[in-house]
């Protein structure tokens, strides 16, 4: 076998062992999404890794740099919100559908009732903390301060 070594996943073990994190907003810092239980890193994954969430509420906005993101919705139902240079689209997600989300495209969840994922994600992550209609209407200046890069 060529590269490295094989890495088998468990999806059931892993995601039953997530709790539910209600009431996420944007603003729901770094350290109490990672404090949850609700957000799990599975394994490394060509320039990422493989994550596992289980929310309700709303994602901050955010978007990959480095790379197109893959999502599967698991359990539970979204709408997945994104800036596309046209506009604003939303899309129902319900579980077992897939969405790859293009490279450096922003988006975000809205999830009331609850979802749980799995995604293959590219680094960095730049998520935003403040919670706006369009991220690509702040200024450098205000990107700069509302920003958190995610290389995990």
């Amino acid at each position: 076998m060529e590269g490295g070594m094989i890495t088998i996943l468990d999806l059931k073990t892993e995601l039953a062992k997530l709790t539910m994190l209600r009431g996420r907003t944007p603003q729901t810092t770094e350290t109490a999404r990672k404090g949850s239980g609700a957000f799990a890193t599975l394994a490394p994954f060509r320039d990422g890794n493989i994550f596992s969430a289980k929310f309700a509420g709303d994602g901050a906005w955010e978007r990959h740099p480095n790379g197109d993101e893959l999502v599967q919705i698991v359990d539970g139902s979204a709408t997945l919100y994104i800036m596309a240079e046209d506009g604003p689209k939303s899309f129902a997600l319900s579980a077992g559908m897939m969405v790859i989300v293009p490279q450096g495209t922003w988006h975000r969840f809205h999830a009331p009732e609850g979802v749980t994922v799995v995604t293959a994600t590219p680094k960095p992550t730049e998520h935003l903390t403040v919670d706006v209609e369009d991220p690509r209407t702040l200024t450098a200046a205000q990107l700069s301060n509302a920003v958190e890069e995610k290389w995990r």
